[in-house]
């Protein structure tokens, strides 16, 4: 009997790894399992339009057509509770099993949790989900100030959309500087700029020692020196953990997520994972890395359809990132940890700039604020292994497209995008 695919995760990941297995004609059972009930959605847009907007809707990744037209079988609201590995079958919350052939697992991650006093009262949110959009969008509406505990994407993403709707807000960040490890000093430094220009309070090097409240409910954050941060609403961004539990509990490989090789398979080579939860030997670094993307996850989600329809090819993307806070939009591609020098392209007072980032002669990466287009070439350039000297980048985009043209005409098999 053919058992055919189980795709435990109804997000970016699970979603396109079920529409891979069809466009590369996969004709046995797909099954796709969600533990929320709700057609599955796009995530980005929740910290950004979702959470100001009463009207807005939650925009689907593919219409509730393309799931029976493409004879996928999605199932909403259905937790499993544990993986047989041996005999290949899936225990479901409440009674039931599930057979696979195939499993792959896309469970992603969840928000880090508070290890604070106060981390239980009402008002405390994080946002992972659209029942959490639905949430901070309502208690937004009656908190005239907010804190925000982190200052990564999200927060910040949070922060510039209701300073925008008119609310006093506060981020809280416990190191020196915004966006930690994830973008340059140089991006970081005009990001709290721009956003302190708009009127939001940002405390770096400051940490919260606990949360007040009354009848039950958040009423302030305490600093760690004492001063007093009013909130009516408290949202936590400090950070993410992946959710292995399933496959810990099966016996599979973790290692800062679930453990796969270049073909995402598991330590168990029916089952394959993707996305947050993750974790792999990256080829451009050469280092073990787990991404938060939507970009990794698609990519991935692709190549793991690719592996069970009998394909070897090995994961290869190139990372790209975004993000949206307020009139920034930052666009990284690359990983960039490791450089050790770096060139500026455009001009920070007008908002529209691009880092270069090299690891001697090696272009590791580039982080770009409002000049889409030096991401675009940029994706072009990682992906085809071209390393442009500085002097090249100074000559700005012209001069990068045509040293990128002469490359790929010497070796045209790196073309790429």
């Amino acid at each position: 009997m053919n058992n055919g695919v189980v795709i435990v995760g109804a997000g970016h990941a699970g979603v396109q790894a079920a529409a891979s297995l069809r466009e590369d004609g996969y004709d046995g059972p797909v099954i796709l399992v969600g533990d929320e009930n709700e057609l599955p959605y796009h995530k980005p847009p929740l910290s950004k339009t979702f959470i100001k907007d009463a009207e807005a809707k939650p925009q689907p990744l593919r219409g509730e057509a393309f799931y029976t037209g493409s004879a996928i079988d999605y199932r909403p609201g259905v937790r499993i509770d544990r993986i047989d590995a041996e005999r290949r079958s899936l225990e479901i919350s409440g009674g039931g099993a599930l057979a696979f052939d195939h499993l792959i697992l896309a469970t992603g991650s969840r928000p880090r949790l508070l290890p604070l006093p106060g981390a239980d009262l009402s008002g405390v949110l994080s946002l992972r989900s659209l029942a959490d959009a639905r949430l901070i969008r309502e208690l937004s509406a009656q908190s005239d100030e907010v804190v925000i505990l982190g200052g990564g994407f999200i927060g910040l993403e949070i922060a510039a959309t209701l300073r925008a709707a008119g609310r006093m807000v506060t981020v809280v960040e416990a190191v020196d500087r915004l966006l930690g490890r994830a973008v340059a000093p140089v991006v970081a430094s005009h990001v709290r700029q721009r956003l302190e220009a708009t009127g939001v309070r940002i405390l770096t090097d400051t940490s919260i020692a606990r949360l007040e409240g009354e009848n039950g409910h958040v009423t302030a954050a305490i600093t760690s020196s004492g001063e007093r941060l009013p909130a009516r609403m408290i949202i936590v961004g400090i950070g993410a953990v992946p959710n292995v539990e399933l496959a810990q509990a099966a016996g599979l490989s973790i290692a800062n997520g679930i453990r796969v090789d270049h073909q995402m398979r598991t330590s168990v080579p029916e089952i394959l994972a993707i996305g947050d939860a993750a974790s792999y030997r990256h080829w451009f670094t050469g280092g073990d890395v787990r991404l938060e993307s939507v970009q990794n996850a698609t990519d991935q989600a692709r190549l793991a359809a690719r592996t069970i329809t009998g394909h070897a090819d090995a994961y290869s993307a190139v990372p790209w990132f975004w993000s949206d806070i307020g009139d920034m939009k930052l666009q990284m591609v690359g990983l960039t940890a490791g450089g050790d020098s770096h060139v500026v392209l455009g001009d920070l007072p007008d908002n529209k700039f691009s880092i270069y980032h090299y690891a001697g002669d090696r272009l590791l990466g580039i982080e770009s604020v409002n000049r889409p287009g030096d991401h675009m070439l940029g994706r072009k350039m990682l992906g085809a292994g071209f390393s442009p000297t500085p002097q090249t980048i100074a000559a700005g985009p012209e001069g990068l497209k045509a040293a990128l043209a002469a490359f790929l005409e010497k070796e045209p098999s790196r073309a790429v995008g």
